[in-house]
C-alpha cells in the first residue's frame, strides 16, 4: 500500500495551505475570530457516505456539497460567511490523492464564497466516510423561522424538486435512459452540486418574516416552519417553480412531480413576507400564511387537497 500522511502531515499539507488567518496556521487548538458589532450565526452539518452522497462521488464535488449546505443555512438566516470548521472521518483505505482533490474542492469554494477553513479535526473510521462541517456567519438582522403571520405571502427562490429528480435518475437508470441528455446533465448537477443562495442576503434581511432553506422536500419544510411559527399554509401546487428538466422528467413518470416537492436537496430558500412585497425575478410566490398551526394543505390545479405519502425526507 502506497504511504499516507501522519495525521500531522494531512493537517500541515493538506489543510494548513487552504485555511484562512484565524486559523493561525491550524498550529494551535482554536482559532481567533476578531469581534463584531453584528450577531454570529452558527450551524453544523454531518454528511455520510452512502447517506448524503455516492462513495464513488468525485472527491472535490463532496466536498464543496458538504461545505455549500451549510452556507446554504447560513443564508436563510441571513447571515454572511465568516468560516467554517471541518471535522473529517476517514475510512480504511483513503489515499493522499483522494484526500488532495478532495482539499482542492474545498479550497476552491472556500474562495468563491469567501469562507475560509479556520479549524477542524481528523480521525480515521472503520465506518464509511463521515464529514461535519461547522460554518460561522455574521448577521444585521437574523431571520427566525418562527416570523411568518397569518396573511404573509409564501415565496421560494429558483426551482424546486431538481436535487430529488437527479437522485431518481441515479437509482433509475431506466429513467436517466429516456431523458434528454440536457436535462439529465442539468438533474445530475443540481444532485451533486447545491447552490447557496447568498445572493438573497439583502432581500431576506430587508423583507423576510420568516425563512430557512429547502433541504428535506418543500412540503416538510414548510411544515417546519409553519409549526415554528405556529400558523397553518395554504400552497398552489401549480405555482411551485420547476426547471424544464424537471418538468421533461415528471412528463415521463407523473408520479415524480410529488418526489420534486417532498424530495429535498434543494437548497433553496423558502421565506414569507408582507403581501405587498415584490418579488425579483427567480423568487416565485407559491400561496399564503393561513390562521390555525393544523393547517398545511398544497392543493391542484382543481383546487383540490394533494396527499403527500410523506412530506419530506427524514433520517429515521
Amino acid at each position: 500500500m502506497p504511504s499516507r500522511y501522519t495525521e500531522d502531515e494531512l493537517i500541515a499539507r493538506v489543510f494548513a495551505p487552504i485555511a484562512g488567518a484565524a486559523a493561525l496556521g491550524l498550529k494551535d487548538d482554536a482559532a481567533l475570530i476578531g469581534a463584531s458589532p453584528e450577531p454570529t450565526v452558527a450551524t453544523v452539518d454531518m454528511l455520510v457516505a452512502g447517506v448524503h452522497f455516492f462513495p464513488d462521488d468525485p472527491p472535490g464535488a463532496v466536498a464543496r456539497k458538504a461545505l455549500r449546505i451549510n452556507l446554504s443555512d447560513l443564508a436563510a438566516k441571513g447571515a454572511a460567511p465568516v468560516g467554517f470548521l471541518l471535522s473529517l472521518a476517514l475510512p480504511t483505505g483513503w489515499t493522499n490523492d483522494w484526500l488532495a482533490a478532495f482539499a482542492a474542492g474545498l479550497a476552491e469554494d472556500a474562495a468563491t464564497y469567501a469562507a475560509p477553513l479556520i479549524g477542524g479535526d481528523t480521525t480515521a473510521t472503520p465506518g464509511p466516510l463521515t464529514i461535519s462541517i461547522t460554518a460561522l456567519g455574521r448577521a444585521s438582522r437574523f431571520v427566525p423561522r418562527t416570523g411568518a403571520k397569518a396573511g404573509d405571502a409564501i415565496y421560494v427562490s429558483g426551482t424546486i424538486g431538481d436535487a430529488a429528480l437527479g437522485l431518481a435518475m441515479r437509482r433509475d437508470a431506466t429513467l436517466a435512459a429516456r431523458l434528454s441528455p440536457a436535462a439529465r446533465a442539468h438533474l445530475l448537477d443540481r444532485y451533486l452540486l447545491p447552490r447557496p443562495r447568498l445572493d438573497l442576503l439583502p432581500l431576506l434581511r430587508d423583507h423576510a418574516n420568516a425563512a430557512m432553506d429547502v433541504s428535506d422536500g418543500l412540503a416538510g419544510d414548510l411544515a417546519k416552519l409553519c409549526a415554528a411559527s405556529g400558523v397553518g399554509a395554504v400552497v398552489e401546487a401549480p405555482m411551485v417553480p420547476l426547471s424544464d428538466a424537471a418538468r421533461e422528467a415528471i412528463a415521463l413518470a407523473p408520479g415524480l412531480f410529488e418526489t420534486a416537492l417532498t424530495g429535498g436537496d434543494d437548497y433553496e430558500i423558502l421565506f414569507t413576507a408582507a403581501p405587498g412585497f415584490s418579488p425579483p425575478d427567480g423568487v416565485a410566490r407559491i400561496g399564503e400564511i393561513a390562521i390555525g398551526p393544523a393547517t398545511l394543505e398544497f392543493r391542484s390545479a382543481a383546487k383540490k387537497p394533494l396527499i403527500f405519502k410523506k412530506l419530506s425526507f427524514s433520517h429515521f
